[in-house]
């Protein structure tokens, strides 16, 4: 097999490239160290002080916790529906599949803030006859969430099942196995790690999601970004800067620990 390596041109563009597009957030981090109550730069001292709020507030605790719980519901109800839609999709070849795809996919197309207002008076309305799933509530944003990521898992696990040989599945039909069989035993493993990186995927959109959550929610569901845009809005509190670090930090984590478990497998 030819392997194909970028020249040292090639590599020295993108390390630019990658730079210029890190600057940004690397802005960031002088700011969330400094000892002032507003956005600034460090005047020669350094305070932690922003960052003890992150673990002192109720509010920023509260906020948290509530996108991680949002993001783990939505992104398992998202995935879980996605995968069993992609599989009727390709498992029945149905008449309509084109269709019932377009449908599937279209809050992934439709303007942000339409979105936002139909789920909000979707919303309101169930509101007049539970508590529970309904404006400004946990679920009614899991609800809300799971609509707005559901296109993107769909993608994700039909491009899994698009790589899957349709004669592993008839082999197990003429061998007798029935549907459940066929699904958990035969192509759901081969598929995965599609349906994972659905899952993941899902929950990142889901705990950053912002323009829709701030239509469904008011005082009692308040979650992490919406915390930090009403800091924002209202204060410009440097904690925001500190939380920005906390997850710029993860997510770096996370991308050089996939990058290493990669580069382990293939050795």
């Amino acid at each position: 097999m030819i392997h194909l390596r970028p020249g040292r041109l090639a590599t020295f563009v993108a390390i630019l490239i990658g730079i210029f597009m890190l600057l940004p957030l690397l802005a960031v981090v002088p700011v969330s160290f400094t000892p002032k109550r507003f956005l600034s730069l460090p005047d020669g001292e350094l305070s932690l002080r922003h960052y003890r709020t992150l673990i002192e507030d109720r509010d920023w605790i509260v906020g948290i916790w509530l996108s991680l719980r949002i993001g783990v519901l939505s992104a398992g109800l998202a995935t879980a529906l996605a995968t069993f839609f992609s599989l009727g999709i390709w498992m029945f070849r149905p008449r309509f599949a084109g269709l019932l795809m377009g449908i599937a996919l279209l809050p992934m197309v439709a303007p942000p803030v339409v979105s936002a207002l139909t789920l909000y008076f979707f919303l309101i309305t169930l509101a007049g006859y539970n508590d529970i799933v309904a404006y400004d509530t946990m679920l009614g944003v899991v609800l809300a969430h799971t609509v707005m990521i559901l296109p993107f898992a769909v993608v994700l696990v039909s491009v899994s099942l698009a790589r899957v040989d349709r004669r592993m599945d008839m082999a197990a039909r003429a061998m007798g196995a029935g549907l459940g069989a066929r699904v958990f035993r035969v192509i759901l493993p081969n598929i995965k790690f599609g349906v994972i990186a659905s899952f993941f995927l899902t929950f990142v959109l889901s705990w950053e999601e912002i323009a829709v959550t701030i239509f469904i929610t008011s005082v009692e569901a308040v979650t992490l970004p919406r915390l930090m845009w009403q800091g924002l809005r209202d204060n410009i509190d440097p904690a925001i800067a500190a939380i920005s670090v906390v997850l710029i930090v993860i997510v770096a984590a996370a991308v050089v620990g996939r990058a290493v478990w990669t580069a382990a497998r293939e050795r």
